[in-house]
């Protein structure tokens, strides 16, 4: 009996590891639904190719400035930015509105789309990161 029992309960604490560790996020679905999220709220500056406003808002597109860590690029996007900015070389001083009425998965799926589109390659972010920076 007591064996079956630690037997029971190793089972049950590698199959909660195993779910817990090896559950992988779907970037690529991320990416189309944060496509959406884009066309809706950021595409009026940054334009449908990421090119940007020219000598107004900066470039998307294979920007350097992605290259923050995630947790600087989510509070950016949750509290909005003003002052002056380099990217790409270029300097840019317009202010970027919060957009904190989004939730934390469509926050997570617009990094995503802007981090995976136009030249860009980067990390996955999970709405968990998103909602750990949420004030």
């Amino acid at each position: 009996m007591k064996k079956l029992t630690l037997c029971i309960i190793a089972t049950i604490t590698l199959f909660f590891l195993c779910t817990a560790f090896f559950q992988d996020y779907d970037l690529a679905k991320s990416i189309v639904r944060g496509k959406e999220v884009y066309v809706s709220n950021c595409m009026n500056c940054h334009l449908a190719d990421g090119s940007a406003t020219p000598d107004r808002y900066p470039p998307l597109a294979k920007a350097d400035y992605l290259h923050k860590p995630a947790d600087s690029l989510i509070i950016i996007v949750l509290e909005g930015q003003t002052g002056e900015i380099v990217v790409n070389g270029k300097k840019y001083n317009d202010e970027m509105l919060a957009q904190n009425y989004l939730s934390d998965a469509e926050i997570a799926d617009v990094l995503n789309y802007i981090r995976n589109s136009w030249g860009n390659k980067m990390a996955v972010i999970k709405p968990e990161q998103v909602k750990a920076l949420r004030k």
